[in-house]
């Protein structure tokens, strides 16, 4: 059997060490059969950090405070690269994590293409086998209140964390928050399931 395209995403996670994670044998086996009957695999957040260690060696860093917000990218390679059709110069993101990992390793690995990254939350967008696997390291998928729930969740907790960056008017979490990423999202998504999936896979599937 072969399949279109598989997302591995997200978990909260991160700052454990892979093999720690107790379905870390289940997943491995499961990047292991991706690369096999499925046309493109987009790894998100934690699960492109686990795709890069897993099938590239990548490690993981600790980050000293909590990546938190929305941040500018731009792109690395020429805009007619099939994933970043569309795409302007300059884009948003969210982010939320605790660890990340380093452009000088992937730098390292011939096999991997670093398409877009930032100034303030590193790299982005890694892709490997023509785009076969593709590693986005924020999350284009959050809708508007996801940012803002998570904060109140971790404030709940007692946490010392301050308030996402570029996302509350002024810093200000008692404004409605301004979604600046929703375009570049869709777009993102879209390139994917037309030019990685759809239109490689074929008419007929055996």
């Amino acid at each position: 059997h072969k399949y279109d395209g598989l997302i591995i995403t997200g978990a909260p996670v991160e700052t454990m060490d892979f093999e720690q994670v107790t379905y870390w044998e289940e997943l491995k086996d499961i990047m292991e059969w991706s690369k096999t009957p499925i046309f493109s695999t987009f790894h998100i957040c934690w699960g492109a950090q686990a795709g890069l260690y897993y099938h590239y060696g990548i490690p993981k860093y600790q980050l000293p405070e909590k990546k938190f917000g929305v941040f500018a990218h731009k792109l690395n390679k020429e805009r007619n690269i099939k994933l970043l059709r569309g795409f302007d110069d300059v884009y948003y993101v969210p982010h939320s994590r605790h660890t990340e990992v380093r452009r000088e390793d992937i730098l390292k690995d011939s096999r991997l293409t670093i398409l877009s990254e930032s100034e303030e939350s590193g790299v982005y967008i890694v892709t490997a086998m023509h785009g076969r696997q593709v590693f986005v390291m924020g999350h284009p998928e959050y809708d508007p209140l996801t940012l803002k729930r998570e904060y109140e969740r971790d404030l709940a907790k007692g946490m010392d964390i301050k308030p996402p960056r570029n996302y509350f008017p002024n810093d200000n979490p008692t404004q409605p928050p301004v979604v600046s990423w929703r375009a570049h999202a869709h777009l993102l998504f879209a390139n994917w399931l037309n030019y990685y999936v759809y239109q490689e896979t074929p008419y007929i599937l055996e």
